[in-house]
């Protein structure tokens, strides 16, 4: 059973190992959430986030979990309930990109692509909508490719178109019980997943796009994650936030 001190406000982020997912799990601990960090795999890297958590004073979890299998998930989000008690935020951050032009993409790719980050939602936020108290939040991620039409981003926009849908549907049929749902839409983010394959003048070019003039950060998006979660944005609900820097 968890202690009095951990009888809190407690976030299920997705993706915790690194990235925008990690910086979301310290943006919430450091907001004095109970956070459990869920990866794919135990690794170095998750251990330390959570170790990240703790040293900002919060309580951190690390439970592991294919976030596509539905039995891995049920069984992480038991593991979380029964350490914190309950879950009211789930930020559901796990995904990947691949990217072809859409005439040569081997369709293996967009099978295992179209796995993590529709089906990988999907089994998310059941487990977040049978679970989530009142007064929480659901918040998945999209990107803002959605809108610009890159040439060789058909793929994983697409996926993440679905994204969209699931989130405003899913936010329909919360009614009644308080919790909110949306997606965060990143424009070009400096992560490992954004910068991989990528030339310097690649990104170079992506970082001139919007009119702020660089790269995001993961933590300009855990911002924006903090603010949906915590209760000045719990008004927004059924919403995409494009986090871009005004890529238009």
């Amino acid at each position: 059973m968890p202690s009095s001190e951990y009888e809190k406000r407690v976030a299920f982020v997705t993706g915790a190992s690194r990235g925008i997912g990690r910086a979301c799990a310290d943006r919430l601990g450091a907001d004095g959430y109970g956070v459990a960090l869920n990866t794919s795999s135990q690794s170095d890297e998750v251990e330390a986030a959570a170790a990240e958590v703790r040293e900002a004073g919060g309580h951190a979890l690390v439970v592991q979990g294919d976030v596509a299998d539905e039995a891995q998930m049920q069984a992480a989000f038991d593991h979380a309930d029964a350490e914190f008690g309950g879950i009211d935020v789930v930020v559901h951050a796990a995904g990947q990109m691949k990217l072809s032009p859409l005439a040569e993409l081997d369709l293996a790719v967009l099978d295992q692509l179209h796995r993590v980050n529709v089906r990988g939602t999907f089994v998310v936020d059941q487990q977040a909508a049978r679970r989530v108290r009142a007064g929480g939040a659901i918040i998945n991620f999209s990107t803002s490719v959605v809108g610009t039409n890159f040439p060789g981003y058909s793929a994983y926009a697409s996926s993440k178109g679905a994204v969209e849908v699931i989130t405003r549907v899913l936010a329909n049929e919360m009614r009644g019980r308080d919790v909110s749902v949306n997606a965060v839409a990143p424009g070009p983010t400096a992560t490992a997943l954004f910068l991989d394959g990528k030339t310097e003048e690649a990104i170079d070019e992506l970082a001139r796009a919007a009119p702020l003039q660089r790269l995001g950060k993961p933590e300009d998006i855990a911002e924006a994650v903090a603010f949906l979660a915590g209760p000045g944005g719990h008004w927004v609900n059924g919403q995409v936030l494009r986090a871009n820097g005004g890529l238009v």
